[in-house]
């Protein structure tokens, strides 16, 4: 009996060490499969730069994505949820269904040449600043890894990547979220350009934004005042209001606006304002709340000043429930991989993008550091529509060092970093932690079965509902 036991545990062991070494095995070999495709992957990220479509314009940075996954075997669905830029592109069959997440868009204002100094392209506005160029081609790079791991019939299952437009506002992933489109979904995986390496432990902002406008009365602002209501006078009677109510909200609240129409003359009584407000909280009940009470400060500047108001709902994106479980897996793979060695030239462009900063930086060598796994953080300094994915089905993500340590996201820095090899050196670690992550997925599913209970946990019981309701995908909110 004791040596039958014995020799069971010995066979158990053994298995276990076949396991680990076939596994790998077969990291090591996606790793080296998708570096051999970085000058595609390099050029394809280099022209959505070039290409700069703000959210829910990305018709070429879409369809260069639909077109290389299309030619690796996927069959791509476009202009789902009712977005003509947003896509779904699968390839395989059964459980598990992995989804990995595939940004494109970029930001008015951000125009700027690949150099180490302020310059912007001539004759183009946008830029991207928040490096989505990068976060869908490495996202599409880890689908088609995968996509030859299962045509290989080294494991089964699907694998899904998600078109997905306009986070930068547009709240994209909200409508695919509410169209249905992850009910099917056993895992996600993301990621996001950033200055450091590391597996995302901190939930962001939920978000809920709008346009306010006010209409009023033309008049002669000298001759017949008297006849004109203004309506710039009720966004500012609404932003005064607002800015005082900055004192009798939760301390993690933000509150941001811009007005976006204020006249056109100032000899003539505005009769049309408009002005662009977020909120965001670390809770989205907190948001619904702070809403709430900024539409009663509209209604008010509206009856103050004797002009009427409306608003659209233009975004609505919860806060990021987080997966311990995934990130540990993901954690693994990302000291795998490693982080980011830069050449001589690439080192001394990073010290002239890190003097224009007007602080001190980390080293700029220290894109080759893997950060540790930090505990979970409720409280995020900004927000992502990832969170309305995080609650529906389990979801992990990473950023990787895209930018020069100590680069600010939103920045002609990030777009200068972004347009060359800092920003797809970068890119190519998110693309195989990304795939690796997967693999570990279909191979160890008992690891979907432990992060499905923890995320029903987290989730308790919210039935999800998305906080931009029911509008229709606003695809004209940069106009």
């Amino acid at each position: 009996m004791y040596k039958t036991t014995v020799t069971l545990l010995c066979w158990m062991v053994l298995l276990s060490v076949n396991a680990q070494t076939t596994s790998n095995a077969l990291k090591t070999r996606a790793i080296s499969d998708i570096q051999s495709g970085y000058e595609l992957y390099k050029q394809t990220a280099l022209s959505i730069w070039d290409y700069a479509e703000l959210g829910y314009k990305e018709t070429k940075s879409s369809a260069l994505l639909q077109k290389l996954l299309k030619e690796n075997g996927f069959e791509v669905t476009a202009g789902v949820a009712g977005i003509p830029t947003a896509f779904t592109a699968s390839y395989g069959s059964g459980q598990p269904v992995i989804g990995i997440l595939a940004e494109f868009d970029a930001l008015p204002g951000l125009s700027q040449q690949a150099m180490p100094e302020k310059k912007p392209v001539t004759g183009k506005d946008a830029g991207h600043g928040c490096g989505h160029h990068l976060f869908g081609t490495a996202s599409v790079a880890a689908g088609i890894e995968i996509k030859k791991l299962i045509e290989q019939k080294v494991f089964k299952g699907t694998i899904r990547v998600y078109g997905c437009p306009a986070e930068e506002g547009g709240s994209g992933k909200v409508y695919m979220v509410r169209e249905g489109l992850f009910k099917d979904v056993d895992a996600v995986i993301n990621w996001h350009p950033g200055d450091q390496n590391e597996v995302t432990m901190t939930s962001a902002l939920a978000n809920k934004s709008a346009k306010f406008r006010f209409y009023g009365k033309a008049a002669h602002a000298a001759m017949a005042p008297e006849k004109g209501r203004s309506a710039l006078d009720a966004v500012e009677a609404m932003n005064y209001m607002v800015n005082m109510m900055r004192e009798h909200i939760p301390q993690e609240a933000r509150i941001h606006y811009v007005i976006t129409n204020g006249g056109k003359a100032p000899n003539v009584v505005p009769d049309f304002a408009e002005v662009y407000y977020y909120v965001r909280h670390p809770k989205k009940d907190e948001v619904k709340d702070i809403f709430e009470r900024l539409t009663r400060a509209a209604n008010g500047a509206a009856m103050g000043t004797d002009t009427k108001m409306d608003f659209e709902i233009i975004g609505g994106t919860h806060d990021l429930l987080l997966n311990r479980t995934l990130g540990e897996v993901m954690q693994q793979n990302l000291q795998l991989v490693g982080g980011v060695s830069y050449s001589p030239e690439e080192i001394a462009f990073g010290e002239k993008i890190q003097a224009s900063l007007g602080f001190k930086a980390p080293p700029v060598s220290s894109a080759s550091t893997v950060h540790p796994l930090k505990a979970v953080f409720d409280a995020g300094g900004g927000s992502t529509d990832v969170g309305d994915v995080s609650y529906s089905v389990p979801t992990v993500g990473l950023q990787s060092a895209t930018w020069i340590p100590g680069t600010p996201a939103h920045s002609w820095q990030a777009v200068a970093c972004g347009g060359t090899e800092v920003g797809t050196k970068g890119m190519m670690v998110a693309a195989k932690v990304m795939a690796l992550t997967a693999i570990d997925l279909y191979t160890q599913q008992s690891l979907i079965g432990k992060a499905n209970d923890e995320f029903k946990k987290a989730k308790g019981d919210y039935k999800y509902e998305a906080l931009l309701g029911d509008r229709k995908p606003a695809l004209n909110y940069r106009d």
